[in-house]
């Protein structure tokens, strides 16, 4: 079970790392640690503090990234490469992930980043629901996938059960954001 002060940190980070858009509120994030499909892994320094997590589902035929985030002072020393190489390991599943188009360098980094580790960019359009009630706010978003690039057919299912168990979005909402 995950303490109190090791969610507090991996929130920290969340928040330094992304947009309010990209991440629920503390209460309902702090809700899914005991949801049987949420994972969470860490990466911690010698003072046991959190530097790094992944944050992730486990679904019955793909596992999927929802944030990969490090403590933003320590960027680029592997760890994020550690954690979803781990993640990546724990199941012969495929993995996939969201990324924001690549319209600046950082967002084509990102994605180079994630090309290296054997992912695949999608050219389905995508997305996101909105993650906090209030800002009711979408995302256009892109698809990878590790270890092959998806199909139209399997596209749909992940995108389905992503805005199903992930984004508790109903069918007339996916319809209306995907049409």
């Amino acid at each position: 079970m995950m303490l109190q002060k090791q969610f507090d940190q991996v929130f920290k980070i969340m928040k330094q790392s992304f947009p309010a858009a990209e991440y629920r509120e503390y209460s309902e994030q702090k809700k899914l640690l005991s949801h049987s499909c949420y994972r969470l892994l860490t990466e911690e320094n010698e003072q046991n503090e959190v530097i790094g997590f992944l944050a992730g589902w486990e679904f019955e035929s793909f596992r999927y990234v929802e944030h990969l985030a490090v403590s933003p002072n320590i960027r680029g020393d592997g760890i994020g490469k550690r954690l979803m190489e781990r993640f990546m390991n724990q199941s012969d599943k495929p993995v996939i992930l969201e990324v924001e188009l690549p319209e600046d360098e950082l967002k084509r980094r990102r994605i180079g980043f994630y090309e290296r580790l054997g992912f695949c960019l999608g050219d389905h359009s995508y997305v996101q629901p909105p993650l906090r009630a209030v800002s009711q706010q979408t995302l256009p978003l892109q698809i990878m996938s590790y270890p092959a690039k998806l199909t139209p057919t399997q596209f749909e299912m992940v995108r389905k059960l992503l805005y199903k168990e992930v984004y508790g979005a109903t069918s007339a909402y996916a319809h209306a954001y995907n049409s």
